[in-house]
């Protein structure tokens, strides 16, 4: 056989091979078609600065992924790393003191999404193997929740926060897949209620559902009057709000919607405003494909590596109780807060994590 004929035989089986796994991969996804609202322009409170400029940085060693931060009386770091910006199987807990020294607080081998502590100083996290936790001051762990009432598993437990009367607040991207960047992208791209908002009561030990299907439920917050709690929806660019208290007890509104990011993690500052984070800013052909079911079936059985990239873009925004943006805060060019799936605020600095950073943003607000 001629080497011509050769390299054209070995084209047409790998394109072929390659086809056969495009549609493989397109066939395992059963997305809805839903139509995104138009981007807001960035103008007005939306409008573009550089302030995120003068972010410094909090090294993890060789770590990776402080998708939360929390902070304990003495003013210590707390987060949840894995072991590379692509390898999610292994993870730990880490420390890092007021001067800067990291060490191994928790070594959980998996990865630890959202962080905070209870009254007792017990860290209270989300583990992507073992569902809600708590970790005591010597590092040991019990697990207080894997399911829901009704025995959906806790599969991708992603953000929490408590009460002021310790009940914890938290929320479960997925009770139908486990977390891989593969299964990331399936969530997105879908477009279907999974998982949901849920509490647990240390007292009783029980869970409730309080929003049953989110769309990429990630960050929580709960008010400063603890009359209401925040749980971002990524996929659908919005924060939903639930009522704890008063006469809307039990229903669930939009707090804010149409934002022009992917918005991750929330926080409360002292005050009852928050802080809102973004994993990046809108991808505009995202947005023209989702309402194309089949389109976005062919788009996710490609390679991951032929699928479209995250940008990097620093974006984190100050909204007040009301659900009103207040300020939005930029880094365009990425180079020094690349994401913000997390923002805690501690004397006079934003300290902002990221799902596959390699430091803690750490910004001294003016």
């Amino acid at each position: 056989m001629k080497i011509s004929s050769i390299i054209k035989l070995s084209i047409t089986v790998v394109l072929t091979l390659f086809i056969v796994s495009v549609l493989f991969g397109a066939y395992s996804i059963q997305p809805l078609s839903w139509s995104p609202p138009i981007k807001p322009e960035l103008t007005g409170v939306f409008a573009k600065n550089e302030l995120l400029s003068t972010t410094k940085r909090v090294g993890l060693g060789n770590w990776y992924g402080p998708e939360d931060i929390a902070i304990d009386s003495q003013g210590n770091l707390y987060c949840g790393v894995h072991i590379s910006q692509t390898d999610f199987t292994d993870g730990r807990i880490l420390k890092i003191d007021t001067s800067g020294k990291i060490s191994v607080f928790c070594n959980t081998k998996s990865w630890v999404a959202g962080l905070h502590f209870d009254k007792n100083e017990n860290l209270i996290a989300c583990d992507l193997e073992r569902g809600l936790i708590s970790v005591d001051k010597n590092g040991k762990i019990k697990i207080l929740a894997n399911k829901d009432e009704n025995g959906n598993k806790f599969l991708i437990p992603n953000d929490v926060d408590i009460a002021s009367n310790g009940v914890i607040y938290f929320t479960n991207t997925s009770s139908k897949v486990s977390f891989s960047r593969k299964h990331i992208w399936k969530i997105l791209m879908e477009a279907k209620p999974d998982g949901g908002l849920y509490s647990f009561d240390p007292k009783t030990k029980k869970v409730k559902t309080l929003i049953d299907g989110s769309f990429f439920g990630n960050g929580v917050a709960v008010s400063q009057n603890d009359d209401f709690v925040l749980m971002v929806d990524l996929a659908k660019y919005r924060i939903v709000r639930y009522w704890l208290k008063g006469i809307n007890k039990g229903k669930t509104d939009i707090f804010l919607e149409n934002l022009p990011g992917f918005p991750n993690g929330i926080s409360r500052r002292k005050d009852g405003s928050f802080w809102l984070g973004f994993s990046t800013k809108r991808d505009d052909l995202l947005d023209k494909i989702h309402p194309k079911p089949l389109i976005k079936k062919l788009v996710y059985g490609l390679p991951l590596w032929l699928q479209p990239k995250v940008v990097p873009f620093g974006m984190i925004m100050h909204l007040n109780n009301n659900g009103e943006i207040l300020k939005t805060y930029y880094d365009t060019t990425g180079k020094f807060v690349s994401e913000a799936s997390s923002i805690e605020e501690h004397n006079g600095y934003l300290y902002i994590g990221g799902d596959i950073s390699n430091h803690i943003g750490k910004y001294k607000l003016k």
